[in-house]
């Protein structure tokens, strides 16, 4: 490799040269498509996934076994995006951690009364079955693709932004109007847009695009979130004779 290549301008101010210096590293470093600071972000982002995956599934668990009410539409809604809101204005600061634990475990508790009605169906444990070992798969097949290719996957974002925004309004229309068929038709979108969503984030990442594991833990969390949400409607109501 060029020593030209390690070399930061001088052109560029001493205050930024050390931004340049971590792209750098992310691009060239020993020669590897994942640099020092991608590595050291990845690592803490995905140590922090696992805690709040774990964290999540508690919190669910508990609200299914003590038999909580769903929190409602409404009050999910204004959970999920404060919450959200609270961790991107703290995910600088030592109050990040608490704020992705709140909005991970909030939307744990909202998840468990739903894996308590699939549960009572018939087949119910096999479809939550079906769908975490399908969400694991996609994840791990989709992570090392992005982690093994020098292809970025950034660009998709904005396409990816707006399908989730149309799916979103689509979900919203099927549960005012009761039609389950436009509720399947929506959970089969969401699935395939997290599918480029675990590429994108991931890719972010790899190539220095995000830098911060906070915000990287909760991209990539709400997307798992989303995926296993949508694979357990597809597995419970498409397969639900009734």
């Amino acid at each position: 490799m060029s020593d030209d290549l390690r070399r930061t301008p001088r052109a560029i101010p001493l205050n930024q040269q050390a931004a340049w210096r971590g792209v750098e590293d992310a691009r060239y470093a020993d020669g590897n498509a994942i640099g020092a600071s991608a590595r050291k972000v990845l690592r803490n982002t995905y140590a922090l996934l696992g805690m709040t995956l774990l964290f999540s599934a508690a919190v669910a668990g508990t609200a299914m076994t003590l038999n909580l009410p769903h929190p409602g539409l409404l009050l999910s809604l204004i959970g999920m995006f404060g919450l959200m809101f609270l961790v991107h204005k703290t995910a600088n600061s030592g109050w990040g951690l608490l704020s992705v634990f709140a909005f991970t475990g909030f939307m744990g508790y909202g998840l468990g009364p739903v894996l308590g009605k699939v549960l009572a169906m018939p087949h119910g444990s096999a479809v939550v079955t079906n769908a975490l070992a399908a969400t694991a798969v996609a994840f791990i097949g989709l992570s090392a693709v992005a982690l093994s290719t020098k292809r970025d996957f950034s660009a998709m974002g904005k396409m990816l932004f707006v399908g989730m925004l149309v799916a979103f309004a689509l979900s919203l229309g099927a549960i005012f109007f009761q039609i389950p068929a436009l509720a399947l038709a929506v959970s089969g979108l969401v699935v395939m847009l997290s599918c480029g969503l675990i590429l994108m984030e991931t890719s972010r990442i790899v190539h220095g695009g995000e830098t911060n594991y906070i915000l990287a833990t909760i991209g990539l969390y709400v997307t798992i979130y989303n995926l296993f949400s949508s694979l357990l409607m597809l597995f419970g109501l498409g397969g639900n004779d009734e």
